[in-house]
């Protein structure tokens, strides 16, 4: 039988797009995305259809998967963030956002009355989740520095205290990378005895390295939240986006349900589930062990620091928030931007010091950063 083969054209079509990734994949520092990684070791297993069908904790009829790798990878994460023994659950997902929906779609179950509040700077996409899950919102002024606005939150709450509480933290905002305390979160709900509440912990970059800096921030289970979602692709690195979602086992099993069909429980958002985000996150844990984090975590600290201070020596307005990775400054030139790939938003932009980042690189985007001002 003869093997399919592209066309010319096709094949030429492969060869640019590969060339364009290359390049574009050199010079990005406004995402917080890691590029720092081999996988070599796993390209056979992309000939076989992995799939985590429905929960990984129960067996499916369904065997092509990486279900053992995936329960490592959540139980790394359930340690890592404090959950309480034998009362913790979740999976990897497709993202931060489906993290971030899993955890609304849990309080909702748990308080169907109950009332979200967020903060300005919360990510895009939460609102979206919301419309989803048709739950109420009222949104809550962030400080200057991104962190939620803590005395407009308890003034907020104080309006509706007849309903449940539902918190939406952000461990590290989209821009800025301010990062909500859930304890001074926790503190309001005691002063106000709401005894009703649920609290999310959005820590999709910040949450993924925070249990590896000192002081530790208040983000994690022992300070209060109900649930923690990261991105996978982002600290940790991995060719395809995912996350994971950990929540406390016995609010999960408020909602699971048996289905025949995949001989599994369905507790997840997508039933059908990527089985290969697991392997290159069981992978890289597996790698770099809980020294070799914390390595990672001390290196892009140690360039953010050295990015703000080269920045400021030439002039530029750099600053950031206390043990975070974001270096903000006013948006420079449009090519700039474009070059590096900035994110920009309200005449600012920012540079995320991955551990990828290496000084040659914030030194050569200093320069010209130098040169533009001169042009200026």
């Amino acid at each position: 039988m003869q093997e399919n083969t592209l066309s010319p054209e096709d094949q030429y079509t492969l060869t640019e797009l590969l060339y364009k990734i290359q390049l574009k994949t050199n010079n990005f520092m406004g995402y917080p995305v890691s590029k720092d990684f081999d996988f070599t070791e796993l390209i056979p297993f992309l000939n076989y259809p992995m799939n985590n069908l429905g929960d990984p904790f129960v067996d499916s009829t369904y065997g092509v998967d990486s279900r053992e790798m995936e329960k490592e990878v959540i139980e790394f994460f359930a340690t890592l963030f404090r959950a309480e023994k034998d009362n913790w659950w979740g999976y990897v997902t497709n993202g931060g956002s489906e993290g971030n929906l899993y955890g609304l779609y849990l309080a909702r179950e748990l308080h169907p009355k109950g009332m979200v509040y967020c903060s300005e700077s919360t990510h895009y996409s939460v609102q979206k989740n919301i419309h989803l899950l048709n739950m109420t919102n009222i949104v809550i002024s962030a400080q200057e520095n991104g962190e939620i606005n803590y005395q407009d939150l308890e003034d907020t709450i104080r309006m509706n205290r007849h309903m449940p509480v539902i918190i939406m933290a952000n461990i590290g905002t989209t821009m800025t990378e301010a990062r909500d305390d859930i304890s001074k979160i926790k503190d309001i709900l005691k002063k106000m005895a709401i005894k009703n509440y649920y609290i999310h912990a959005d820590g999709a970059l910040s949450g993924s390295y925070s249990a590896f800096i000192e002081p530790r921030p208040a983000f994690d289970f022992a300070d209060g939240a109900d649930s923690i979602a990261i991105s996978g692709h982002k600290f940790f690195g991995s060719p395809m986006p995912c996350g994971v979602v950990v929540v406390k086992k016995s609010n999960r099993d408020r909602i699971a349900r048996s289905v025949a069909y995949i001989g599994s429980v369905d507790t997840t958002i997508t039933g059908s589930r990527n089985g290969h985000s697991p392997l290159f996150l069981w992978y890289t844990l597996k790698k770099h062990g809980i020294d070799g984090l914390k390595k990672r975590a001390q290196h892009s600290l140690a360039i953010a620091q050295y990015a703000e201070r080269k920045l400021k020596e030439i002039g530029i307005a750099a600053w950031r928030n206390p043990n975070t990775i974001t270096v903000n400054f006013p948006a420079p030139s449009s090519a700039i931007r474009k070059k590096w790939q900035l994110a920009s938003e309200n005449a600012i932009s920012h540079i995320i010091c991955m551990p990828n980042v290496q000084k040659e690189q914030i030194d050569q985007l200093v320069l010209e950063m130098k040169a533009d001002l001169v042009e200026v």
